[in-house]
């Protein structure tokens, strides 16, 4: 008999945001609820801190409010990775939390993001978080964006409300880029629209917000134009059964390899081929953006991390100097002058900041000509020098290739995340 065993279900990644108190964790607690994606004793926990806070009814929100600060408090203050999975699909959903002063773990979020979930109170209407969310989402080019209008059953499941929002929300997403925005009336409280369709509104003529990220189309993200293995390690087995054995090891992040093919590695630019490829201790013939493999070359070249093997007519480009948009996320401002360490996929190198070109209003998107500066959850687009090469694609055409942060000399804390353009 041949094997029997089930194909592997696609992964999503979904990232959830809003203002405060729209109702993000209740909405992933009723997703999760719905969906069965809870054991017994999560369900018996979540029924005694309801009963122990004296309420009448499940509190959805406790299940992803999963510390004790946030708890107190009634916000979410971190971004907290849950998992579920349905017949179709196995999900990733990362809750980013409301506070504009958290707006640099949105931005962490978001990053490898396939859906952007974003809520909005039918109430309040589109507010500066539910637009700051909105053009984070659009910089880190998530490609399908659900706008969830939330609470509709305080405002009487009224079809105006949720036509008045969706307008609003759409005239101002002609500002950004933004491939596919979704819009769909739920009340997570009551399970509205979140697995099941509302008997409360059916004027609303489209999926149920899980039925739509079931099949939402992300097959297609991933670039698999441009071979872009960025070397993260040099395998060399000290043995002598295995005298003769260098691979390198790494993540593919754009492209197709196959064994055969003639390939370059940069920065040296020297070329060479592929002669083996290996994927969890077996050989293959070819590899595909994002898997894990080994690359063995024909040539005993000198290959160590941070290189990047490519083909030779599509490579990316080798620069020493970056203009990208930057997220701040720090508490000390990024000035020109100021030194940072850089990392872009396997490669650490030093950069200095030239220069600050402006700073976006995220309210407005204006841009602020006169910043000097960008100062803690600023976005703005700046130049930098760095002391050694690196291999970069614009980020609208690799996410990984074009994407970069900075990291503070004195702690080695995260400071700041940055797209390249191009």
């Amino acid at each position: 008999m041949g094997d029997q065993r089930p194909a592997p279900k696609e992964l999503v990644r979904l990232c959830t945001a809003g203002s405060v108190d729209d109702g993000k964790s209740t909405l992933i607690g009723r997703l999760l609820y719905d969906s069965k994606a809870l054991l017994e004793d999560q369900l018996e926990a979540l029924e005694r801190a309801s009963l122990a806070r004296g309420l009448d009814h499940v509190e959805l929100a406790l299940l992803t409010d999963g510390l004790r600060a946030e708890r107190e408090q009634g916000i979410t203050i971190d971004v907290a990775y849950r998992y579920f999975s349905t017949p179709k699909r196995t999900f990733i959903l990362a809750d980013a939390p409301g506070h504009p002063q958290y707006t640099r773990n949105m931005v962490t979020g978001a990053s490898t993001a396939d859906v952007g979930v974003i809520l909005v109170d039918a109430r309040k209407g589109l507010v500066e978080q539910s637009r700051r969310h909105a053009f984070i989402a659009s910089l880190l080019r998530v490609p399908h964006l659900v706008v969830c209008v939330n609470k509709m059953d305080l405002v009487g499941f009224d079809q105006e409300v949720f036509e008045a929002i969706r307008e609003e929300f759409t005239t101002f997403a002609t500002r950004f880029e933004v491939t596919d925005i979704s819009f769909v009336p739920i009340s997570a409280l009551y399970g509205d629209n979140v697995v099941t369709r509302s008997a409360s509104m059916g004027w609303y003529e489209g999926a149920p917000l899980l039925h739509h990220l079931e099949e939402v189309h992300v097959a297609s993200e991933a670039n698999l134009v441009d071979l872009r293995f960025p070397v993260q390690c040099t395998i060399r087995p000290r043995t002598p059964a295995h005298a003769d054995y260098r691979g390198y090891a790494g993540r593919l992040v754009g492209g197709v390899v196959r064994v055969g093919e003639e390939v370059v590695v940069l920065p040296s630019g020297f070329g060479t081929r592929v002669s083996r490829l290996e994927a969890r201790g077996a050989g293959i013939e070819e590899a595909f953006s994002p898997m894990s493999v080994t690359v063995h070359l024909e040539d005993d070249l000198d290959v160590s991390r941070g290189d990047m093997i490519s083909r030779a007519h599509n490579r990316p480009t080798l620069t020493q100097s970056l203009e990208a948009v930057m997220c701040w996320m720090a508490p000390s401002a990024l000035v020109p002058g100021s030194r940072w360490y850089l990392k872009h996929t396997t490669r650490t190198v030093k950069a200095v900041v030239d220069e600050v070109f402006y700073r976006f209003d995220v309210s407005t998107l204006h841009r602020d000509q006169e910043a000097a500066s960008l100062r803690l959850n600023d976005i703005g687009r700046v130049a930098l020098r760095t002391s050694a090469p690196l291999m970069v694609d614009p980020y609208r055409r690799n996410r990984a290739t074009g994407s970069f942060i900075l990291i503070d000399e004195a702690t080695n804390a995260t400071a700041g995340a940055g797209m390249v353009l191009g």
